[in-house]
């Protein structure tokens, strides 16, 4: 039976605002990031991933590479086949950046990639049916069932953020309305902050006169920070979101009945600032509320960092895969 490798490995979370990449060790250490906003064709993309790799490469000795995607992969993971906020359609990711690295490449769903961190190093470690949701720039998910991660059957499944919870709602980037995640995100606090602000019901927002100066230059981390300082725009947009992701993990304990729940990613990163109300919500929105047990629901105890912390797991399982063990 082989080792675990202990070589380090680079995980490169790729988001639809931001890319990151860190070395990792074996204990899911992070020894190294960089970070660069996400560029918008395939060439620049690949370019930007080549750049932030090799820059680590050149300071640590590492083994492999892994990619936490925002999109849909075939079940080998080999394939990039859709994503939402990224320019990839139907591409040999990994092939095309190992040949251009020089290392193994690996790729996984960034939900995918984060729910494997938090198992391996975080929250849910224990759980049985486990649900982790990271919402960022939208709402991905991974599914894990007594320590192994569930995929479907064509290697998509779960697409919760596209679940729709308002018929002829917002536009979505995937090409539908209504999708949760434009009202459960960074993203969707963003437009929640701009509606609440066009009601004039907020003028002693901070948030008022910054949007009024320069629309473009809000974004979900200054909500989150302006809603850390009281701002009352920014605190009813959490609240709003709260009771979305109450709705929505409603609906979902009624499909998967998980025993854990683990909020990842950015906006998971801030939990203490909805949490509580989301809980509230979804005791109230699952069917038999109040006579069945209820999901225990975890912030991340990771952070932002899971996605890149999976994706380094991601390749240094794939090096065990394909043989290489530690001496």
């Amino acid at each position: 039976m082989s080792r675990r490798i202990e070589e380090l490995t680079v995980g490169v979370d790729i988001g639809g605002t931001s890319v990151r990449a860190s070395v990792v060790d074996a204990q899911g250490r992070q020894l190294d990031t960089l970070r660069t906003a996400t560029p918008p064709t395939v060439e620049s993309l690949e370019h930007c991933l080549y750049r932030l790799v090799t820059e680590l490469r050149d300071r640590w000795a590492v083994a492999g590479v892994g990619l936490a995607i925002a999109g849909f992969l075939t079940p080998d993971r080999q394939i990039v086949r859709f994503a939402p906020h990224l320019a990839w359609r139907e591409a040999r990711v990994p092939d095309i950046m190992t040949e251009r690295i020089g290392l193994p490449v690996f790729a996984e769903h960034d939900a995918n990639a984060a729910a494997l961190a938090e198992l391996h190093f975080g929250a849910a470690a224990g759980g049985h049916n486990t649900l982790v949701l990271s919402i960022g720039t939208g709402i991905g998910a991974g599914m894990i069932h007594d320590g192994r991660l569930y995929r479907g059957s064509f290697g998509v499944a779960p697409e919760f953020g596209h679940l729709t919870v308002v018929p002829d709602g917002r536009p979505c980037s995937c090409g539908k309305r209504g999708c949760w995640e434009r009202y459960c995100s960074g993203t969707a606090l963003v437009d929640t902050v701009l509606e609440l602000l066009a009601s004039q019901d907020y003028p002693r927002s901070v948030l008022a006169a910054e949007s009024e100066a320069d629309p473009g230059s809000l974004t979900g981390r200054r909500v989150a920070a302006a809603a850390a300082d009281g701002d009352p725009a920014a605190l009813a947009a959490y609240q709003d979101m709260a009771r979305w992701l109450g709705y929505g993990l409603g609906m979902i304990a009624d499909v998967f009945d998980p025993d854990l729940i683990v909020l990842a990613g950015g906006v998971g990163a801030a939990s203490s600032l909805f949490l509580d109300d989301a809980r509230e919500h979804y005791a109230a929105a699952i069917t038999g509320s109040g006579h069945r047990q209820l999901a225990r629901i975890r912030g991340t105890q990771l952070g932002d960092a899971a996605g890149t912390i999976g994706a380094a797991e991601v390749a240094r399982q794939g090096l065990a895969a394909q043989g290489r063990t530690a001496e």
